[in-house]
């Protein structure tokens, strides 16, 4: 008899995003670059004529965002953009000092080799992205924003603690809403290059302690800056005032 020879096993293709899927990417981004400004009202019915998709996916991404901290879920069962303030920017950077300088320390010690590389190969591709940017004030690359999420979220992939990467990730998204609203209010350029390589010596180094002390001064300085474009709005509509 004789034996069968079986195909070839033909890999599957990668299966489309769920319409969820695609209206919480598409919202998420929105609510992150400004599109829909903090503070305003997500109507449904408007949400499903601007993206084309039904109210049910809609309505489960919206309390996915919700879930993230990117929208609230007002009283009566509607959803708006989370606020701008200092209160809740302090609260966020504090819980980024709580929780991602915690996993950078974890996954410094835990770290493999084959973590290691992985974070080199991150801080490379956000290297040679921020190269590519301009001198200007304004930096506002959806590129670039994404290679340097990439390049964070690397840094705590050691991390043992699932629960505790992903809401390393949540705090990163929720800081990028901060960050990306202090870039359109930028007077000066504020270049993370230097503050990326100090960081990514130091983990290769697996200097915990160093490392989770430019980690922490690296978040501190979002607040910084976040917190001077909002000084330089208050001015600009106090000036703007009738007296």
């Amino acid at each position: 008899m004789q034996p069968t020879l079986s195909s070839p096993a033909v890999p599957s293709a990668p299966s489309a995003p769920s319409l969820v899927e695609q209206a919480f990417l598409r919202l998420r981004r929105d609510v992150l670059t400004g599109a829909h400004a903090p503070g305003a009202k997500l109507k449904v019915e408007e949400l499903q004529a601007s993206y084309g998709v039904s109210s049910s996916p809609l309505r489960e991404a919206l309390n996915r965002l919700s879930q993230e901290g990117l929208v609230r879920a007002d009283d009566r069962r509607g959803f708006r953009v989370a606020a701008i303030s200092r209160a809740d920017l302090a609260d966020v950077t504090h819980m980024r000092l709580l929780v991602e300088v915690q996993a950078l320390q974890a996954a410094i010690a835990q770290g493999d080799d084959a973590w290691e590389a992985a974070v080199v190969a991150a801080a490379h591709r956000l290297e040679r992205a921020e190269a590519n940017l301009g001198e200007g004030p304004l930096v506002l690359d959806d590129t670039w924003s994404q290679l340097h999420r990439d390049f964070h979220l690397s840094l705590y992939a050691a991390c043992p603690s699932e629960r505790q990467r992903a809401l390393c990730a949540s705090l990163f998204d929720q800081a990028e809403r901060y960050r990306r609203f202090s870039a359109r209010h930028r007077t000066t350029l504020r270049s993370k290059l230097r503050e990326h390589r100090r960081l990514l010596d130091a983990v290769l180094r697996r200097d915990a302690e160093t490392a989770c002390a430019l980690l922490a001064e690296h978040v501190r300085g979002t607040q910084r800056n976040v917190e001077a474009a909002l000084t330089r709005m208050e001015a600009a509509a106090e000036a703007g005032r009738p007296s």
